[in-house]
């Protein structure tokens, strides 16, 4: 018997697969709202030529979609058909609790550099 090594994956399958932190974010929304688009158009009961229409794209656009050609979509097209099919598109974002954010320097007290400029004249 092969002794299996298990890893536990991420919530995003493109950061398992090695894309980087920019790009696998960017994979994930453009997956999430191809497969809200494709789910739209299943329910639709219409053409691929009519719900191109509706969506403002062409037949053959929307064939590439409902085939998952995701490399060829970016997210501002995906946003524009998800919101022609009547979706509401929104973006959640929150900070990684694994992420340490640099805090800046504290401000200058306005008092502190008027006397500054004072010396200097």
């Amino acid at each position: 018997m092969t002794d299996l090594k298990i890893t536990k994956g991420s919530a995003n399958v493109f950061a398992d697969l090695g894309f980087g932190p920019q790009e696998s974010q960017n994979l994930l929304l453009r997956s999430q709202t191809m497969v809200a688009l494709v789910q739209w158009f299943k329910a639709s009961g219409l053409t691929q030529a009519a719900a191109a229409k509706t969506l403002g794209v062409t037949q053959p656009r929307l064939n590439q979609l409902l085939k998952g050609k995701i490399e060829i979509f970016s997210l501002d097209a995906l946003v524009n058909m998800a919101t022609s099919a009547g979706m509401r598109v929104g973006l959640s974002i929150r900070p990684q609790t694994s992420v340490k954010v640099r805090t800046a320097a504290p401000a200058k007290r306005a008092s502190n550099i008027k006397q500054g400029l004072r010396g200097l004249g």
